[in-house]
C-alpha cells in the first residue's frame, strides 16, 4: 500500500524595486534566522484566488500594496523544506514576480529591502567579471567536474563540463548568458557550495573542507525563487516593457540606464542606449526638466504607452558597453 502524505500550498513574492541604482527584494528576518521572501499559506476559505492570497500576505507581513505581479514557477521538490524523517505536510511554493516603481518603505517591524546581489553575487557584472568567480566558484566548479558522480542513477543530458561552459561561461569562447541565473544558483547546490546544500545534508558539500560563503542564503527554497525571479526578469527586459514598472511617471535617460543595467547585471553604452531607447519609440519628453541630477538639468521623459497597441514585442535589448 502506498504511503499517502498531505499537501500544503505556500505562496511566495520576489518584490523588487530599484533604489539609488541598485536592486532590492522585499525579505523578512526573524531573529538570528536567514532572510526570507515574505510568504504564507494559501488557504481557500480566506483567499479567493492564489493572487489575492499573495497580496494579503504581503500586506500583512509588510504594509506593502502590490501593483505588478506575475505567477512564476510553482516549486514541488521534495527535500529542500523536509528535514530527515519529517512526516509532516509537504510544500508546495508558487513563486511570484512583483515590481515596485516608488521609493518603497517596508512598514512593518522584521521587513527589509536587501540588495539582490547580496544573495547571488556572481551575477553583478556592471564593474566586470566579479572576482568570486574568478577566485571561489570557477576553480572548485572545475574540480567538481572532474569528481566521479555519486549518484550512478542519474542521467544528465549534458556533461558537467558542457553545463560550465553553457551556464558559467568557464572555457574557451565561452559567453556569459545573463538569463541563465536558476541554472547557475542549481549547479552551485549540486556541487554542494551554497550553504542551503549543507542545511539539507547533501553529499556533495562533505567534498569541501573549506566550505565557501557564496551570498547571503536564504530560508527554504527562497534563493531560488530568487533566481528564477531575476531570470524572468532579465528575460521579459528584451520583449516587454517591463523595466518602467520599476520607475516613477517621469524620469531622466540616466535613471533608465541605471535601472536596466541593475536588473541586467550589465554595463551598458551610454550613447547607443539613448540612441536606442529614443529611436525605438518607447519613451517620449514630459516638457519638463530635472534638477536633482548634480549637475546641468537633465530632461524628463515618461513611457510612450501608445507602443504597446504599434508593436506586439516591445522591450530593451542592449549589449554591454563602455562609457
Amino acid at each position: 500500500m502506498k504511503r499517502t502524505a498531505s499537501i500544503e500550498i505556500g505562496l511566495n513574492a520576489a518584490i523588487v524595486s530599484v533604489r539609488d541604482g541598485q536592486p532590492h527584494v522585499l525579505v523578512t528576518r526573524e531573529g538570528d534566522q536567514w532572510d526570507a521572501l515574505p510568504y504564507g499559506p494559501f488557504t481557500p476559505l480566506d483567499h479567493r484566488t492564489l493572487d489575492s492570497g499573495l497580496r494579503d500576505w504581503v500586506r500583512e507581513q509588510s504594509g506593502l500594496e502590490l501593483g505588478y505581479v506575475e505567477q512564476l514557477y510553482t516549486f514541488g521538490d521534495r527535500g529542500r523544506h523536509a528535514r530527515q524523517g519529517d512526516a509532516g505536510p509537504h510544500i508546495v511554493s508558487v513563486g511570484y514576480l512583483a515590481l515596485i516603481g516608488e521609493d518603497p518603505q517596508a512598514a512593518h517591524e522584521g521587513t527589509s529591502f536587501g540588495r539582490w546581489y547580496a544573495y547571488l553575487p556572481w551575477e553583478d557584472w556592471r564593474s566586470g567579471k566579479p572576482d568570486i568567480l574568478t577566485q571561489e566558484i570557477e576553480p572548485r566548479l572545475k574540480h567538481w567536474a572532474t569528481r566521479h558522480n555519486l549518484d550512478e542513477t542519474r542521467i544528465e543530458a549534458l556533461t558537467r563540463q558542457e553545463r560550465l561552459r553553457i551556464w558559467f561561461a568557464i572555457g574557451r569562447d565561452a559567453h556569459w548568458d545573463e538569463e541563465k541565473v536558476l541554472e547557475r544558483y542549481e549547479l552551485l547546490y549540486e556541487a554542494g557550495l551554497v550553504a542551503e546544500a549543507k542545511r539539507d545534508g547533501r553529499e556533495a558539500t562533505s567534498d569541501w573542507d573549506d566550505f565557501p560563503q557564496l551570498g547571503r542564503p536564504m530560508r527554504f527554497d527562497h534563493r531560488r525563487i530568487l533566481a528564477t525571479a531575476i531570470s524572468r526578469l532579465r528575460g521579459k527586459l528584451k520583449y516587454r516593457p517591463v523595466i518602467f514598472e520599476l520607475l516613477t511617471d517621469s524620469f531622466t535617460l540616466f535613471e533608465l540606464q541605471k535601472t536596466v543595467e541593475a536588473i541586467s547585471g550589465h554595463h551598458l553604452h551610454k550613447q547607443n542606449f539613448r540612441r536606442l531607447v529614443e529611436n525605438g519609440g518607447l519613451v517620449e519628453p514630459t516638457g519638463d526638466v530635472s534638477t536633482q541630477t548634480g549637475g546641468r538639468p537633465a530632461k524628463l521623459f515618461r513611457f510612450r504607452r501608445e507602443v504597446l497597441m504599434e508593436r506586439p514585442s516591445i522591450g530593451v535589448r542592449m549589449k554591454a558597453g563602455r562609457n
